[in-house]
């Protein structure tokens, strides 16, 4: 893969990872150790993730702006 597509890659992953854990973790939270557990957490997760992945795109420039404003540069 081409290294400019590395950012959407990286946002890919990372918010696919991140609502795959805070997916479970509600779901298991509302439900409980129900048998339909991992159904429901799956389509939550796509849900999610569908949503997670380009918001992360949108807000990332913004983020990194903030990062690189709180960051000193001069060590």
């Amino acid at each position: 893969m081409h290294p400019k597509f590395a950012p959407f890659l990286f946002s890919f992953l990372l918010s696919g990872f991140m609502t795959f854990i805070v997916s479970g973790i509600a779901t298991f939270r509302a439900n409980g150790m129900s048998p339909d557990l991992s159904s429901l957490w799956m389509s939550s997760w796509a849900l999610s993730w569908m949503v997670a992945y380009p918001v992360m795109m949108i807000v990332s420039p913004f983020v990194r702006r903030c990062v690189n404003g709180c960051v000193r540069t001069d060590l």
